[in-house]
């Protein structure tokens, strides 16, 4: 006690003991989230026709964050029970339920939302999990995989080095603005896959819709902008030295990928890392998902399912849904005649 009143982490902790016991109290069940959108220069409006969104008319819309643990964004649960919660908060008092085999963590480890680029993204790369921690960044590293749901004709990507090349030369690239003739340019189609480790340089082009799995990261160095200003008229901050220090000079070109057969009928795996697996189901009849130990993010790219548990199903083309861990197997199914997809995202 301070001046006659508790000290912050005190209070936090009450806060925190009231919160998991109201928690205890619930069973958890597949939990929804409401989106965090962010409005960058970048964004465009395609949230709304392709994946149903009900947007403001007045504004731009980059990114929307389907689950997200992060000071620049924290899910709360959309419906059911425990609606209003944090995914902060419940990771706190019902982390292993939720992690299973992966917890307790001190936060969500996983990030997944969608991008609309309607003009290229910035030039960047992101530190592994070794130099995050060397700089004292307050995040992890950053890998990251995108897989594309729309591309305009004619839009590109960058993903990595068009060969093996040394740190001078890249440098001095930049310096001139000459950087892309060293880059490895991609045409992309949906339901093309691209996994992007961290340390490779990187870029979406203009044109592109894709959802993104990533750590639970904020760390970005900008290389380029392509010249241009931000919305204030100014040139927007680059993070030359922090990027050439990250960025894996060995890499070379990522191509993208339609994945391979994940040993399940109708399940292909798009990406594996040390971070997380990303598989696309092709769902024709009811089946099972979850109950191996760990909890799943599923997001819907085609059609509409429902999920056992689901308190306001079903769920629809570019809705995300939590399956906890503790909820063990569950059934799920297409609505309707036609077959539907999605992706599921999960600690390895």
């Amino acid at each position: 006690v301070c001046c006659g009143r508790p000290r912050k982490p005190a209070a936090r902790r009450v806060k925190l003991f009231q919160q998991t016991r109201r928690q205890s109290m619930i069973a958890l069940y597949p939990l929804r989230f409401h989106p965090i959108y962010k409005e960058y220069m970048w964004g465009g409006r395609r949230f709304g026709p392709i994946l149903g969104r009900d947007l403001a008319p007045d504004k731009i819309y980059a990114e929307s964050w389907e689950i997200a643990d992060h000071p620049q964004g924290r899910s709360t649960v959309a419906a059911g029970p425990l609606r209003g919660e944090s995914l902060s908060d419940l990771i706190a008092g019902r982390g292993p339920a939720i992690l299973g085999r992966h917890g307790p963590m001190p936060r969500f480890p996983l990030l997944l939302k969608y991008l609309d680029a309607q003009a290229p993204l910035s030039l960047q790369v992101h530190p592994d999990d070794r130099l995050a921690a060397e700089m004292g960044l307050s995040d992890p590293g950053k890998t990251e995989a995108w897989f594309v749901l729309d591309a305009q004709p004619g839009s590109l990507l960058w993903a990595g080095l068009a060969e093996p090349i040394d740190r001078a030369t890249v440098e001095k690239a930049l310096l001139r603005g000459e950087i892309e003739r060293l880059l490895h340019r991609v045409e992309p189609s949906p339901g093309d896959c691209l996994l992007i480790p961290a340390g490779t340089v990187h870029a979406l082009g203009a044109g592109l819709l894709v959802a993104e799995i990533q750590q639970m990261s904020d760390n970005t160095f900008r290389l380029s902008d392509w010249d241009r200003v931000g919305p204030d008229g100014k040139a927007r901050q680059l993070h030359l030295e922090q990027g050439l220090r990250a960025i894996d000079y060995g890499r070379g070109p990522i191509e993208p990928t339609r994945g391979r057969p994940a040993g399940r009928p109708g399940v292909t795996r798009l990406a594996e890392c040390d971070q997380f697996v990303l598989e696309l189901w092709q769902l024709e009849e009811e089946g099972q998902i979850g109950g191996s130990g760990g909890c799943v993010i599923v997001t819907v790219v085609e059609g509409q399912i429902e999920i056992e548990g689901d308190v306001v199903p079903p769920l629809r083309l570019g809705e995300t849904i939590l399956l906890p861990a503790c909820c063990g197997p569950l059934r799920i199914s297409p609505l309707g005649a036609a077959a539907a997809r999605f992706l599921a995202a999960q600690l390895p």
